[in-house]
Protein backbone atom coordinates (compact mmCIF):
# COMPACT_ATOMS: atom_id res chain seq x y z
CA UNK A 1 0.00 0.00 0.00
CA UNK A 2 1.13 3.67 -0.35
CA UNK A 3 -0.48 6.54 1.07
CA UNK A 4 -0.79 9.10 -0.98
CA UNK A 5 -1.74 13.26 -0.34
CA UNK A 6 -2.40 14.74 -3.78
CA UNK A 7 -1.80 14.74 -7.16
CA UNK A 8 -1.51 17.97 -9.48
CA UNK A 9 -1.82 17.36 -12.76
CA UNK A 10 0.29 19.80 -14.38
CA UNK A 11 3.35 21.85 -13.18
CA UNK A 12 6.68 23.45 -14.26
CA UNK A 13 8.31 24.21 -10.80
CA UNK A 14 8.93 20.91 -10.30
CA UNK A 15 11.36 19.67 -12.79
CA UNK A 16 11.39 21.00 -16.31
CA UNK A 17 8.58 20.51 -18.44
CA UNK A 18 5.29 20.17 -17.74
CA UNK A 19 4.74 17.29 -15.19
CA UNK A 20 2.72 15.49 -13.00
CA UNK A 21 3.33 15.70 -9.49
CA UNK A 22 2.84 13.35 -7.22
CA UNK A 23 2.52 14.15 -3.51
CA UNK A 24 3.40 11.06 -0.98
CA UNK A 25 2.58 11.60 3.04
CA UNK A 26 4.81 11.32 5.69
CA UNK A 27 8.27 12.43 6.62
CA UNK A 28 10.49 11.50 9.69
CA UNK A 29 12.31 15.02 9.31
CA UNK A 30 10.01 17.88 10.12
CA UNK A 31 12.27 20.82 9.09
CA UNK A 32 12.32 24.11 10.24
CA UNK A 33 9.81 26.23 7.12
CA UNK A 34 8.78 23.27 5.68
CA UNK A 35 6.79 24.23 2.71
CA UNK A 36 4.28 21.12 3.00
CA UNK A 37 3.70 20.94 6.78
CA UNK A 38 0.66 18.74 5.98
CA UNK A 39 2.30 16.10 4.73
CA UNK A 40 4.59 15.12 7.87
CA UNK A 41 1.99 12.92 9.27
CA UNK A 42 2.03 9.80 8.13
CA UNK A 43 -1.67 9.08 8.53
CA UNK A 44 -3.23 11.53 6.07
CA UNK A 45 -3.87 11.06 2.18
CA UNK A 46 -5.42 8.11 0.85
CA UNK A 47 -3.88 4.68 1.03
CA UNK A 48 -3.86 2.89 -2.44
CA UNK A 49 -2.80 -0.49 -3.77
CA UNK A 50 0.67 0.02 -5.47
CA UNK A 51 -0.87 -1.33 -8.76
CA UNK A 52 -4.08 0.96 -8.57
CA UNK A 53 -2.17 4.05 -7.89
CA UNK A 54 -0.16 3.64 -10.75
CA UNK A 55 -2.66 2.85 -12.94
CA UNK A 56 -4.26 6.19 -11.74
CA UNK A 57 -1.09 7.86 -12.67
CA UNK A 58 -0.61 6.43 -15.71
CA UNK A 59 -4.25 7.21 -16.44
CA UNK A 60 -4.00 11.00 -16.26
CA UNK A 61 -0.33 11.40 -18.08
CA UNK A 62 -1.05 12.77 -21.82
CA UNK A 63 1.53 13.37 -23.95
CA UNK A 64 2.35 16.94 -23.17
CA UNK A 65 3.96 15.65 -19.91
CA UNK A 66 7.75 15.09 -19.62
CA UNK A 67 7.20 13.25 -16.41
CA UNK A 68 6.22 12.69 -12.55
CA UNK A 69 7.57 14.22 -9.63
CA UNK A 70 7.33 12.12 -6.65
CA UNK A 71 7.52 14.46 -3.59
CA UNK A 72 5.71 14.85 -0.05
CA UNK A 73 6.83 14.68 2.63
CA UNK A 74 9.12 12.39 1.82
CA UNK A 75 8.58 9.95 -0.98
CA UNK A 76 11.60 7.36 1.31
CA UNK A 77 9.26 6.61 3.53
CA UNK A 78 7.41 4.67 1.50
CA UNK A 79 10.28 3.25 -0.72
CA UNK A 80 9.21 -0.14 -1.13
CA UNK A 81 5.96 0.89 -2.43
CA UNK A 82 7.02 3.28 -4.17
CA UNK A 83 9.92 1.23 -6.28
CA UNK A 84 6.60 -1.21 -7.30
CA UNK A 85 4.57 1.85 -8.41
CA UNK A 86 7.59 3.44 -10.72
CA UNK A 87 8.50 -0.04 -12.25
CA UNK A 88 5.07 -0.27 -13.51
CA UNK A 89 5.17 3.23 -15.01
CA UNK A 90 8.53 2.65 -16.32
CA UNK A 91 7.35 -0.16 -17.78
CA UNK A 92 4.13 0.99 -19.10
CA UNK A 93 5.60 4.11 -20.31
CA UNK A 94 9.30 3.72 -20.44
CA UNK A 95 10.16 7.42 -21.82
CA UNK A 96 8.70 8.41 -18.60
CA UNK A 97 11.01 10.96 -16.62
CA UNK A 98 11.04 10.19 -12.88
CA UNK A 99 12.16 13.06 -10.57
CA UNK A 100 12.03 12.44 -6.88
CA UNK A 101 12.48 14.51 -3.98
CA UNK A 102 13.91 13.43 -0.80
CA UNK A 103 15.81 14.65 2.20
CA UNK A 104 17.71 12.06 2.21
CA UNK A 105 21.38 12.50 0.29
CA UNK A 106 22.48 9.51 -2.38
CA UNK A 107 25.29 8.59 -0.56
CA UNK A 108 22.73 7.10 1.82
CA UNK A 109 20.15 5.63 -0.62
CA UNK A 110 21.67 4.88 -3.88
CA UNK A 111 21.48 1.12 -2.99
CA UNK A 112 18.08 1.65 -2.36
CA UNK A 113 15.42 -0.23 -5.24
CA UNK A 114 13.42 2.33 -5.62
CA UNK A 115 16.52 4.34 -7.35
CA UNK A 116 17.08 2.23 -10.84
CA UNK A 117 13.60 3.54 -11.70
CA UNK A 118 14.36 7.58 -10.77
CA UNK A 119 16.18 9.61 -13.10
CA UNK A 120 16.74 12.89 -11.30
CA UNK A 121 16.93 12.95 -7.90
CA UNK A 122 16.83 16.03 -5.78
CA UNK A 123 18.10 15.41 -2.08
CA UNK A 124 18.91 16.46 1.16
CA UNK A 125 17.22 18.14 3.92
CA UNK A 126 15.26 21.53 3.44
CA UNK A 127 17.69 24.04 5.45
CA UNK A 128 15.58 27.47 6.47
CA UNK A 129 19.06 29.32 6.44
CA UNK A 130 20.24 28.15 2.93
CA UNK A 131 16.86 28.64 1.63
CA UNK A 132 17.25 30.54 -1.41
CA UNK A 133 14.05 31.63 -3.88
CA UNK A 134 16.60 31.63 -7.23
CA UNK A 135 17.19 28.32 -7.29
CA UNK A 136 15.81 26.32 -10.09
CA UNK A 137 13.75 23.51 -8.57
CA UNK A 138 14.93 23.25 -5.14
CA UNK A 139 14.58 25.56 -1.94
CA UNK A 140 18.04 25.52 -0.19
CA UNK A 141 21.62 25.74 -1.84
CA UNK A 142 22.32 22.84 -0.10
CA UNK A 143 20.03 19.92 -2.23
CA UNK A 144 21.70 19.17 -5.28
CA UNK A 145 19.96 18.02 -8.68
CA UNK A 146 21.33 14.46 -9.23
CA UNK A 147 21.18 13.06 -12.56
CA UNK A 148 21.21 9.11 -11.47
CA UNK A 149 22.22 7.33 -14.53
CA UNK A 150 25.79 9.44 -14.94
CA UNK A 151 26.07 9.25 -11.25
CA UNK A 152 26.35 5.74 -11.39
CA UNK A 153 28.23 5.42 -14.90
CA UNK A 154 30.67 7.67 -13.21
CA UNK A 155 30.96 6.43 -9.78
CA UNK A 156 30.76 9.78 -8.58
CA UNK A 157 27.44 12.41 -7.75
CA UNK A 158 27.01 14.38 -10.95
CA UNK A 159 24.65 17.11 -10.89
CA UNK A 160 22.60 18.95 -13.45
CA UNK A 161 22.73 22.69 -13.48
CA UNK A 162 19.62 24.89 -14.31
CA UNK A 163 19.67 28.40 -15.10
CA UNK A 164 15.71 29.18 -14.27
CA UNK A 165 14.11 25.99 -16.11
CA UNK A 166 16.70 25.66 -18.84
CA UNK A 167 19.16 22.96 -18.15
CA UNK A 168 23.07 24.43 -18.65
CA UNK A 169 25.23 21.18 -17.49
Amino acid sequence: MIRCADIINESVVDGPGIRMVVFLQGCPRHCSGCHNEQLIPVEGGRQWAEEDFAELILGRLSPLHRGITFSGGDPLMQAEALATVAAIIKARRPVTDIWLYTGYVYEEIENFPVMKYVDVLVDGPFIKAQKNLDLAFRGSANQRIIDVAQTRAAGEVVECYFDNISKVG
